[in-house]
C-alpha cells in the first residue's frame, strides 16, 4: 500500500503531523467484555457532577421536557428519517417540518420560517449573510447585549470575509440608543439586537427599528423563545429577521447539544433565506401534499452562489420542538412564560435580602437577571458547587471589569424550597 501511494515508510505517511502531536505509545490495554466496558465507563462517568440544581442561563436553560416528547420523537418514522429529497415517500417528515415552520411563525409573528438551522449562534451568522445579500452592504452594527458566545461564533465564521463590525455598549442593561443611531448609515446592512439580552434585560426595540428602516437598514433580533409567551414579539416590533436558540423548546441540555437554530423573516425576503423551506401544495389528484419548496444550499447550486454553506440541519430537533409546542398549546405556552417570570421575581426578591448581593433592577427582566456580589463571582460559584448548586454564569469570563457579576436564571423547574436553600448557602458563603 505504501508503494502504491508513493511513500517508503509509515513515518513518511504521517510526516505532516508534528512530533508533539503524535501518540507516545500504541501500548493499548487488553480487550474487555461488553459488561466490563460498561462498568468501567460508569465509574468514569460517576466522577462528573451531574446532580447540581441549576440556575445557569446564558442562552441554554434547564426546562422541563414532558415524557411524551421523548416517547413521540423516538418513533421510527422520525428517528430514522433523513433529508426528504423524495417527497413521494417523505410526506410524514415534510408535513412535520411544515408544521414546525408554522409554529415558529406563530411564535415570532413573522411571515415565513425555514426548516431549522444548527443552533442559535450559527443562525445569527446566517442572518448576517442574508442581510448582506439583501442590502448589498458590508457593515454590521452589533448591540453589546448580544450573547458573547454568539459574537465569538460570528467572528469565527466571518474572519476571512470583508465585513465591517461595529459594537455598541449597553446602558443600565438597555441598548444604547445614542451610540446605535450614530453608527447607522447608508453603508450599514443590518443591526443585530437580542431580546432578552445576555444580561436578562427585556427591551422594546421599536424605536431603534424605525430609525434603521428610515435608512434602508435591516434589523436582526435574536430571541429567547420561551419569553415570547408574554414579551412583545419581534414581528410586532417590526423586526426583519428573527433567529434564536430552540434548546428551550423541549430539548434537554445534553451536555451541550445537539441543539436547534430557528429563523423567521418577512415573506419578501424568502428567497434570500438559507436552508430548506417546506411548502404545501396540491398533487395531480387534487390532494394536499408537501414538498421542499426552496433548498438553495451548496449541495444544490454552485458553491459561492448558495445562500448557505452549512451543509445540513437538525430536523429531528426541529420536530422535537414542534411536539413540545403542540403539547403545551397556546395558553400552556403563556402559562409557562408567566411561571418563569414569577419564579425569577421571587428569586430576585429573596436575593435582595442578603448582605453582599446587589440585584440589578435598572431594567425589566424575564427569567434571568444580573447580580453584583461582594466577592468574585467565579469564587462564589465554585463554593456553591460544593453545596450542590450551579449558581449562575460569571460575567467576568466575557466582560472585563465585571468579575463580581453573574447572571442567574430561574426556570419552571426550580421550587420555592430550592430557591430558599440557594439563598441560605449564598448568604453563608458571602459571610465567610
Amino acid at each position: 500500500m505504501l508503494k502504491v501511494i508513493g511513500v517508503n515508510t509509515i513515518d513518511d505517511l504521517f510526516a505532516d503531523i508534528q512530533p508533539h502531536q503524535k501518540p507516545k505509545s500504541f501500548d493499548l490495554p487488553n480487550g474487555l467484555s461488553e459488561f466490563e466496558v460498561i462498568e468501567k465507563i460508569k465509574r468514569i462517568a460517576e466522577k462528573n457532577t451531574t446532580n447540581l440544581i441549576s440556575f445557569l442561563g446564558g442562552g441554554y436553560y434547564d426546562h422541563y421536557v414532558p415524557a411524551a416528547v421523548t416517547a413521540l420523537i423516538s418513533r421510527g418514522e422520525f428517528s430514522t428519517a433523513y433529508t426528504p429529497y423524495q417527497p413521494e415517500c417523505s410526506q410524514g417528515t415534510l408535513q412535520a417540518l411544515y408544521e414546525y415552520q408554522s409554529a415558529i411563525c406563530t411564535l415570532t409573528e413573522m411571515d415565513v420560517a425555514n426548516a431549522s438551522l444548527y443552533d442559535g449562534g450559527t443562525a445569527l451568522y446566517e442572518a448576517i449573510m442574508m442581510a448582506i445579500r439583501i442590502t448589498r452592504r458590508k457593515k454590521i452594527v452589533m448591540d453589546g447585549g448580544v450573547s458573547p458566545i454568539y459574537r465569538k461564533i460570528i467572528h469565527s465564521y466571518t474572519n476571512n470575509l470583508n465585513i465591517e463590525f461595529k459594537e455598541t455598549p449597553v446602558v443600565h442593561g438597555q441598548s444604547d440608543r445614542d451610540q446605535i443611531n450614530n453608527l447607522l448609515d447608508k453603508d450599514t446592512a443590518a443591526i443585530i439586537l437580542q431580546n432578552p439580552n445576555f444580561f436578562g434585560t427585556i427591551d422594546d426595540h421599536s424605536d431603534i427599528i424605525q430609525k434603521a428602516h428610515e435608512q434602508g437598514i435591516l434589523v436582526i433580533e435574536s430571541v429567547y423563545p420561551v419569553s415570547l409567551g408574554i414579551v412583545k414579539t419581534p414581528g410586532e416590533m417590526g423586526v426583519d429577521i428573527v433567529t434564536g436558540e430552540g434548546q428551550s423548546l423541549g430539548l434537554p441540555l445534553n451536555f451541550g447539544g445537539p441543539y436547534l437554530g430557528f429563523m423567521s423573516t418577512r415573506k419578501k425576503y424568502i428567497r434570500k433565506m438559507p436552508g430548506r423551506i417546506v411548502g404545501k401544495t396540491i398533487d395531480s389528484s387534487g390532494k394536499s401534499c408537501f414538498v421542499n419548496t426552496l433548498q438553495a444550499r451548496e449541495q444544490h447550486i454552485r458553491r459561492e452562489k448558495a445562500t448557505s454553506n452549512i451543509c445540513t440541519n437538525v430536523s429531528l430537533c426541529a420536530v422535537q420542538s414542534l411536539i413540545y409546542m403542540s403539547l403545551l398549546g397556546k395558553q400552556g405556552f403563556v402559562n409557562l412564560s408567566q411561571l418563569n417570570l414569577d419564579k425569577a421575581e421571587f428569586m430576585r426578591k429573596t436575593l435582595e435580602t442578603i448582605e453582599g448581593v446587589e440585584v440589578k433592577r435598572s431594567s425589566p427582566t424575564f427569567n434571568e437577571f444580573t447580580v453584583r456580589l461582594a466577592k468574585e463571582a467565579s469564587v462564589v460559584i465554585n463554593a456553591m458547587i460544593e453545596k450542590g448548586f450551579a449558581a449562575g454564569f460569571p460575567l467576568g469570563r466575557y466582560y472585563k471589569g465585571m468579575e463580581n457579576y453573574m447572571i442567574v436564571a430561574v426556570t419552571e423547574k426550580r421550587t420555592k424550597e430550592e430557591i430558599l436553600k440557594y439563598a441560605e448557602c449564598l448568604k453563608e458563603i458571602l459571610s465567610q
